[in-house]
């Protein structure tokens, strides 16, 4: 099979930046996928999409230059339709030979379910890849996730952006192709201002070389390292240390061709606003890179990419100075405003802003997550009146200016407003870590005090949110009850708060329903603390939360089973959760483990079939096989040390205990029929196994461990 790297690339105008990344990924994937579609051999090797903002390239290593040979099968009319009296052909038969080009007597037979019929296979060569490319392309441009095509021109077609030239080369060949009214050639473009003339391609193995002397970085890959090398190095110069944010870097790669750092700044009193503020508008409007001390605080420097060596930086510098000095004044100025309003003064106007149309407004939900930060802190060992305090300041800062120009700071600015007034530092932190989990991959609030207020307000965010009908449904999800629910778990767990959250859920869900009752918004009637229907949401909401929690020891490496074993017993403390699942997971580790398993699955059965209730008081006297007798003795010498365990919460060694039951178990089931005709030796039989299935269900339920 010949083989020949292939390179297609796409020239236009400059492209989205935030959907460059996935529009180069779909563009590759629809080229591989087209290929190996119709048969191609490809060798993909370690290549990856390339993209700059005005291109989009493809180059895999090897491709076949021709089809495998294709092989086909078109079936033909049955015996009974083909065949006359005499075995002679029919028309029917004659005039599918004839279709298929052969003599009837050259078509083969197979049966299927309806009998036996006549088959026409036949091998062909393949055809040439480069006549299937044109084809290829069309199909994988079209699966291109693009929002809104653009036309241009008189043409009816539609991309991205308008094209403007198109590569495309099989080993040292120009492929014939025209796509959006432009014929394919061996000619790319290099940097629009250093190098605006064409660049010649002889071979796709010269493409990046290629582009690169003429001052383009065609691979984003080494883009993104050179940018990260540029911006750390004038960092270094700088004094400082860059912050180098993944989502700022990998928008910057989608925005430049031929990156060079410059070095600017602002005014020193500028650094008197909180540097989130800052930071954010240098990264999110501008997509510049700020530059830190060691410690982490702002410096008045930061760094620019320009797509140009410039032969002016300085006028350069000058125009990205300017463009974040009013952006800048107006952040202090907010700020300024903000502190001369002082923190506790904007509370007074969550009175009028709707929280939720059922649950009432912003401060309606600021006295119920006061009341659950107290009830949680008194739990963990925090100051109960610290907490109220953090709570009741928390939202506040929805009320300034600051955050009603950036959104993003909630919580950030109400800290700083915080220590501003006077207030104490943990209250001023509680405030900000209060939000965390911001995202997916964030920390957890690290003080005491905000990992009691991040738990207070994700209580009442789900509970109200359930209390009000709002669970999510496929991909709705308005009030981010699963982030919430996720955020929830992982606090409580990491933390290793002892909470009894069906507690907490069903004192959350209580202070819902009331405001809702005052209100006169209650979703359904008779939905009042106590109530059935309350109850039921209270224990739908506990299962939504054991479900993220799922996805959540899911990536981590934890087995499904060994998640269900511990979910059958729905701990009502996640921070218990956690370390009966850590229990199980070494347990799973044991030699005994497997026999254990399927032996606790086996007395699950066979006590599920018992009608009415099964004691679990063994009557020694009643014990009369040698093989029942053992398994009794050693239950009655391992419970009362695994006993012990179980009290202090020690799983992992009280599983230990009871996995010394492994042998006398097997030896009982092997020699002891279980369903004597004594009903009362019957009786003890199962009592016993009543006692070890509940020694086990301490833990978990092992059964669910079992394979089959």
């Amino acid at each position: 099979m010949s083989l020949q790297p292939l390179l297609i690339e796409l020239g236009t105008e400059e492209l989205p930046v935030k959907a460059l990344p996935g529009l180069a990924q779909a563009f590759f994937d629809g080229v591989i996928a087209g290929l190996e579609k119709r048969g191609v051999a490809v060798e993909r090797g370690d290549a990856a999409p390339l993209f700059t903002p005005r291109r989009l390239a493809v180059r895999l290593p090897g491709v076949a230059v021709r089809q495998a040979e294709q092989a086909s099968e078109v079936l033909g009319p049955y015996l009974n339709i083909a065949l006359d009296a005499q075995g002679q052909p029919t028309r029917a038969l004659e005039g599918f030979a004839a279709k298929n080009g052969v003599e009837w007597t050259g078509l083969e037979r197979l049966t299927d379910a309806k009998g036996e019929r006549f088959v026409h296979r036949a091998v062909s060569a393949g055809a040439a890849t480069e006549t299937l490319l044109p084809e290829v392309l069309r199909e994988a441009i079209a699966a291109m996730p693009i929002p809104k095509p653009m036309r241009w021109g008189a043409h009816e077609f539609a991309f991205a952006r308008p094209v403007h030239w198109l590569v495309l080369l099989l080993g040292g060949r120009v492929v014939e192709a025209e796509l959006f009214g432009i014929r394919a050639g061996g000619e790319s473009r290099g940097h629009r201002f250093h190098a605006p003339q064409a660049v010649a391609i002889a071979h796709p193995d010269e493409y990046v070389a290629a582009l690169e002397k003429a001052f383009v970085l065609v691979d984003p890959a080494a883009r993104r390292e050179r940018i990260r090398a540029q911006v750390s190095e004038a960092a270094r110069a700088a004094g400082g240390v860059a912050r180098i944010s993944e989502d700022n870097l990998e928008q910057v790669v989608a925005l430049v061709e031929w990156p060079a750092p410059i070095t600017c700044g602002f005014e020193r009193d500028f650094l008197a606003v909180p540097q989130e503020a800052l930071i954010e508008t240098m990264e999110i409007n501008q997509k510049f890179f700020p530059v830190l001390t060691e410690a982490g605080a702002l410096t008045e420097r930061f760094i620019g990419i320009a797509n140009i060596e410039s032969a002016d930086v300085d006028k350069v510098r000058a125009g990205y100075e300017r463009v974040i000095r009013p952006r800048f004044a107006d952040a202090r100025f907010f700020f300024d405003e903000d502190l001369k309003q002082g923190l506790e003064a904007m509370g007074a106007g969550l009175t009028t802003v709707t929280y939720q149309a059922k649950l009432g407004t912003v401060a309606d939900k600021v006295q119920r997550v006061a009341a659950l930060a107290e009830t949680i802190a008194a739990q963990v060992g925090v100051e109960p009146a610290q907490a109220r305090r953090a709570a009741e300041l928390s939202k506040n800062d929805l009320q300034s200016r600051t955050v009603n120009e950036f959104p993003e700071l909630q919580g950030i600015a109400g800290r700083h407003y915080a220590v501003a007034a006077g207030e104490p530092e943990a209250v001023a932190l509680a405030i900000d870590e209060a939000y965390r989990p911001r995202f997916s991959a964030d920390d957890i609030a690290l003080s005491p005090l905000g990992k009691v207020l991040a738990v207070a307000e994700r209580l009442d965010t789900l509970a109200g949110g359930f209390a009000a009908g709002l669970k999510p449904t496929g991909n709705k999800d308005p009030f981010a009850l699963r982030r919430n629910a996720l955020g929830l778990a992982r606090t409580i767990v990491e933390s290793g708060f002892e909470l009894d959250l069906a507690r907490l859920l069903d004192e959350a869900m209580d202070a819902a329903y009331e405001d809702m009752g005052r209100l006169g918004t209650v979703v359904k009637q008779g939905a009042a603390p106590g109530s059935t229907f309350k109850w039921a949401i209270t224990q739908d909401l506990y299962a939504f939360i054991l479900d993220r929690l799922r996805g959540y020891y899911a990536d981590k490496g934890v087995p499904a089973t060994h998640f269900n074993a511990v979910a059958a017993l729905e701990p009502a403390s996640l921070y218990d959760f956690d370390r009966r699942l850590d229990a199980i997971g070494q347990f799973a580790a044991l030699p005994e483990a497997d026999a254990l398993a399927a032996a606790n699955k086996r007395i699950g059965n066979i006590l599920r079939k018992v009608e009415g209730d099964v004691s679990d008081a063994i009557d020694p006297a009643a014990l009369v096989e040698p093989a029942e007798e053992r398994l009794a003795e050693a239950l009655l010498g391992v419970e009362t040390a695994a006993n012990a365990e179980l009290a202090q919460r020690n799983y992992v060694t009280a599983l230990k205990h009871l996995a010394q039951l492994r042998e006398p178990i097997d030896a009982f089931f092997e020699d002891v029929m279980v369903m004597a005709e004594d009903p009362r030796v019957r009786a003890n039989r199962l009592a016993l196994l009543q006692r070890i299935a509940r020694r086990f269900l301490s833990v978990a339920d092992v059964s669910l461990l079992a394979s089959g």
